[in-house]
């Protein structure tokens, strides 16, 4: 009797059932992917590699074409059917027409930052100069505020415009209804049956909203509702309707959607691809500065958005002025977004030396108190003088860590403790702290499955800790036992080129919902490692011909990856990772970003 034969993504990826950094490789396609990856390779002529990174995030064969090649006009559905759109965009358009006042209030991250400076450059162009008011973090926290509200009114407001925030601010936006002005709301958060009073709430996350882009962050809102009100006004003959050309926007968006980690899929890649194109020009003045002071100096990438420019703008929001990145995102004057810039790179430059101290603290505290962490589910870290804006990036770092979901609390000296938390794919960490919440150990918190922030007295940190351990234990106990890479496909160094790095980033862009692909690289020798700065590893791989491949391994130094490349300098090896283009000094070069790296007695 014959025997069916086994799922590629059954078995494990060149026999690595546990790797250096305790994960089993995997086959990202099954044996439906396979069939699809090899449909799509004959029939639309896409390169064999590229076709099996499509199969395995789910492109279908007929698709193919068409995602290669996201447009706005393919991908934007009307704006209208957005509830409250045109709502939305009537009055904004009422507005301009009656040259009214306008606020707009904005979160103190990326996301609102782009979303206040796309709202401002748009009223701008039709003559008004509208303000912009970014809370500050620690003193005002997330979202609208009545004290705020009230200011922004008796300094003559007559539209309020909330971007990125708003959705859940029942009570703020009553002082707006109470002086009679007008609130339109463009939001992307998550929010229940409850609504604010407002002239419009444009968010695709609402219950009665059936758009089907809730997807989106509040920028990608934010540009469907100018969309729609630019229709509007050419509709009316604005005279300078005609001569604004929305897409020349798409940079900024495609910053936010990068940097507020939303899912790469439908419109959200059109904006990213055509965003990418656009921030290239260089024609945002306040991008471009930031551009150059990070020292960009090939084509701008979603890794640059993310871990180069995103950085410094929320560097601002975290431990400067939070309203220095929209106002650097509005600016023309070259001169003026230089020093902008130059602020906000001096601000991250003190951002991660207080993040370095503040980390060494909790790394020392979870190691106190949960040993190598493999016998907590929830690893909560908390102290005195911790910088409130900065505790999300300790969780981050936890995290990545120890391999659970973690937290990172800040305590003031009166003892409200103000946290954020990073989770490991697979748990709803915002599920577990609204039930927290729920049980009265939380003041406030909430969040989504992979993200959360919460509000806590220090007389409820014990209680919380059991909570969450007693909450996700035999949950995170089973994720971290059963750790797994998943794995596109298997190259040789002398496949690693530049050619097959280009026609990768044809089927990106790449980040949440649209990982980037990881290829193993089988058999090849270690022929160098060497410690690069204070945490990075460099290697040389070396295969059976004779090609050579640079790689890098960020910050494993201190971990199971750095010290098992270390030991294993001038054995064959299985190492696993990203390829992408390195421009240094104007010279392209393929870079090897290492994930992981097995040992070689275990092949398929």
């Amino acid at each position: 009797m014959p025997t069916q034969p086994v799922d590629p993504v059954d078995r494990a990826f060149l026999g690595v059932e546990l790797s250096a950094s305790g994960q089993r490789w995997v086959s990202r396609t099954d044996q439906a992917g396979e069939n699809r990856a090899l449909a799509m390779s004959q029939l639309h002529a896409i390169p064999e590699l590229v076709a099996r990174v499509l199969a395995g995030r789910g492109v279908g064969v007929d698709e193919a074409s068409s995602f290669l090649d996201p447009t706005i006009r393919g991908l934007m559905p009307d704006p209208s059917k957005l509830t409250d759109c045109d709502a939305a965009a009537l009055r904004i358009a009422e507005a301009i027409e009656r040259k009214q006042r306008v606020a707009i209030f904005g979160d103190y991250d990326v996301d609102g930052a782009a979303s206040s400076a796309l709202m401002h450059r748009f009223l701008a162009h039709f003559g008004l100069e509208a303000e912009i008011y970014i809370p500050d973090r620690i003193f005002e926290g997330y979202g609208p505020n009545a004290a705020a509200i009230d200011q922004l009114i008796e300094r003559g407001a007559e539209l309020l415009i909330t971007v990125d925030c708003g959705s859940t601010s029942i009570e703020a936006l009553g002082a707006a209804e109470r002086r009679g002005t007008d609130v339109v709301i463009i939001d992307h958060h998550q929010m229940g049956h409850a609504m604010p009073t407002c002239h419009a709430l444009v968010n695709p996350n609402r219950e009665d909203d059936l758009s089907g882009q809730g997807h989106l962050c509040a920028a990608g809102v934010v540009f469907m509702v100018l969309v729609a009100t630019l229709r509007l006004l050419r509709d009316k003959g604005h005279p300078f309707a005609r001569s604004l050309d929305l897409l020349g926007w798409l940079d900024l968006v495609a910053l936010a959607t990068v940097c507020d980690v939303v899912p790469l899929k439908g419109l959200n890649r059109a904006y990213v691809t055509k965003g990418l194109i656009a921030a290239r020009h260089q024609n945002n003045a306040g991008l471009a500065a930031l551009l150059r002071i990070a020292g960009i100096g090939g084509p701008v990438t979603p890794y640059h958005f993310g871990f180069l420019v995103g950085p410094r703008i929320n560097a601002g929001g975290r431990i400067g002025d939070a309203a220095l990145g929209s106002r650097l995102l509005t600016l023309d004057d070259t001169a003026e977004a230089d020093a902008i810039a130059a602020k906000l790179d001096e601000l991250n430059r003190e951002r991660q030396a207080m993040e370095a101290v503040m980390l060494a603290e909790a790394e020392a505290e979870a190691m106190a108190e949960y040993g190598t962490g493999e016998t907590a589910a929830v690893i909560v870290t908390a102290k005195e003088q911790w910088h409130p804006g900065i505790v999300g990036l300790l969780a981050a770092r936890l995290k990545e860590k120890f391999k659970r979901p973690a937290f990172a609390i800040a305590f003031d000296p009166l003892g409200k403790g103000t946290g954020s938390g990073r989770s490991i794919n697979g748990f709803d960490l915002g599920r577990m702290v609204r039930a927290a919440v729920d049980e009265g150990l939380l003041v406030k918190g909430g969040g989504h499955a992979m993200a959360a922030g919460l509000t806590v007295d220090r007389s409820n940190l014990g209680r919380l800790r059991h909570f969450f351990d007693e909450q996700a234990a035999s949950q995170v106990a089973a994720l971290a036992a059963n750790q797994t890479l998943k794995v596109d496909g298997a190259i040789g160094a002398s496949g690693a080129t530049l050619a097959l790095v280009d026609q990768l980033e044809a089927a990106g862009p790449y980040g949440s919902g649209h990982p980037q692909p990881v290829f193993a690289v089988p058999l090849h020798r270690l022929r160098d490692v060497r410690p690069v700065g204070t945490t990075h590893i460099k290697i040389t791989l070396e295969g059976m011909d004779g090609s050579r491949l640079d790689g890098i391994a960020f910050r494993a130094a201190e971990t199971d990856l750095g010290r098992f490349l270390v030991a294993n300098k001038g054995n064959q090896v299985h190492v696993a990772g990203n390829l992408s283009a390195d421009h240094w000094q104007g010279n392209r070069r393929v870079q090897f970003r290492v994930l992981d790296a097995a040992g070689t007695k275990l092949i398929a």
